[in-house]
């Protein structure tokens, strides 16, 4: 008697331990169930991420990417968005591609490694260019002139005077003149003085100035034919620039520039 009350109560321990387990069970999985369906809602909500309109190649910094708009927001599924993937375009600045990123590829920290570079490609675009110029000492305000600073380009030629044909005049000589090459452009960079080693085969200090491509060419062909000046543009609020040639004439008699201009076969 005493046995059979024994064996019906460790079954009814028995029991008593599959049914507590039982809810446990049930309860894991209904959390584990509820978690899963929080999961996959959230993998479908779409988020913005930054996607590469072209090729941006390796070396390209954020700035530029941001600045020339490099990219366009796409909207993908949080699940389809990578690791890492940036989705404001404010996270691109002081970084720098590390890779290539191909047209319709995520931005990503991966891809885009948090340092800057110094490279002359990421501060020009478009039809922009870097152009190292030699300048002596004064002509070029080595030393007072640093990158970041706008500069109006001058030349100064030894000019003969034309027919109104435009063929060269057999008397009358060469004539100076300064004409205003280009306003307001930027200086990439500069030497601190004349000796740190910023010099081309000339000898001479160089100013890498960005240019238009018109531009380049024509500052180009008149640091071979003639001699350059720089002068340093304000930071603030600097006035446009004449643009006027200036000769003996305009110095010495006040003769107005067209009238130097025209002799010099020029049509206005």
């Amino acid at each position: 008697m005493q046995f059979a009350q024994r064996l019906l109560s460790t079954r009814g321990g028995t029991v008593a331990v599959s049914v507590v387990a039982a809810v446990l069970a049930a309860i894991i999985l209904i959390a584990y169930l509820h978690r899963y369906r929080e999961s996959v809602r959230e993998s479908g909500v779409p988020v913005s991420v930054l996607v590469a309109k072209g090729l941006i190649e390796k070396g390209t910094s954020g700035d530029v990417i941001a600045n020339q708009e490099l990219y366009s927001v796409s909207s993908v599924p949080k699940a389809d968005a990578h690791d890492g993937a940036i989705t404001d375009p404010a996270a691109l600045k002081d970084r720098v591609a590390s890779a290539d990123i191909f047209p319709g590829e995520q931005l990503t920290t991966a891809k885009l490694s948090a340092s800057v570079t110094d490279s002359l490609a990421n501060k020009i675009t478009e039809d922009e260019r870097a152009v190292s110029l030699p300048f002596d000492t004064i002509r070029g305000m080595i030393s007072q002139v640093e990158a970041g600073d706008h500069v109006d380009i001058y030349g100064s030629f030894n000019v003969r005077q034309v027919k109104a044909d435009g063929t060269p005049a057999q008397t009358g000589g060469e004539r100076p003149v300064l004409k205003l090459l280009v306003e307001n452009a930027l200086v990439l960079a500069a030497p601190k003085s004349s000796s740190n080693g910023l010099a081309g085969n000339s000898g001479k200090p160089q100013l890498t100035i960005r240019l238009s491509d018109p531009d380049a060419a024509k500052v180009a062909f008149s640091a071979d034919n003639g001699v350059l000046w720089v002068t340093l543009r304000p930071r603030a609020n600097s006035a446009a620039t004449s643009p006027d040639i200036v000769s003996m004439e305009t110095v010495l008699l006040g003769v107005p520039p067209v009238v130097v201009y025209r002799s010099l076969g020029g049509k206005r």
